[in-house]
This record gives structure tokens, sequence and C-alpha cells, in this order.
């Protein structure tokens, strides 16, 4: 069964908290934990997509000051953290 609205899965697991991981596949991996979706890697990346082109998470591929490799992180921008409450509020 598909879920109803794909593109609140990154918004749901990043209000908890930026996930860092060391890759992408990592980090779906983790959000499928947090949420419980069932949602596939090809899936979980057309949502987190969804969310960077309305500019609700950061770009997730970073290189941290210091850092030596990238990190995956799942991180929302302030547009994020508002989508957020009116969805969690709007399910109340």
């Amino acid at each position: 069964m598909a879920e109803p609205f794909p593109e609140t899965i990154p918004l749901l697991a990043a209000w908890r908290g930026a996930l860092t991981t060391e890759n992408a596949e990592a980090g779906f991996g983790k959000i499928r934990e947090i949420t419980g979706t069932t949602l596939t890697d090809e899936e979980l990346a057309a949502a987190i997509a969804a969310c960077l082109a309305r500019k609700e998470i950061f770009e997730p591929v970073r290189l941290p000051e210091g850092a030596l490799q990238c990190h995956w992180t799942l991180e929302l921008t302030p547009a994020g953290v508002a989508a957020t409450r009116t969805l969690l509020t709007s399910r109340i």
C-alpha cells in the first residue's frame, strides 16, 4: 500500500533533529527506523528532492569544516520547520 504523502516523511524524520550518516543509503535506513515508513530508497530520494526543491531542507551532502569526507545530513530549514509544524498541527 502506498503512503499517502511520501514527501512529508523526510520532514517528520528531521523534526526530531538533524540526521547525519556516512551516505544517503544509511540516511534512508535511519529515516525508516524513525518514521516506520516502508518507502524504497528511490521513493525516499524523490521525497527528499521534493523537500529540497521547496527549500524545506538544506542540501544533504556536505563537507563540514575540517572534515576529510562528506557526510549526508537531513536538516530542516526555517521553511521546513514551519511546514512541519503546520503538518503536525493539521493532524491533531
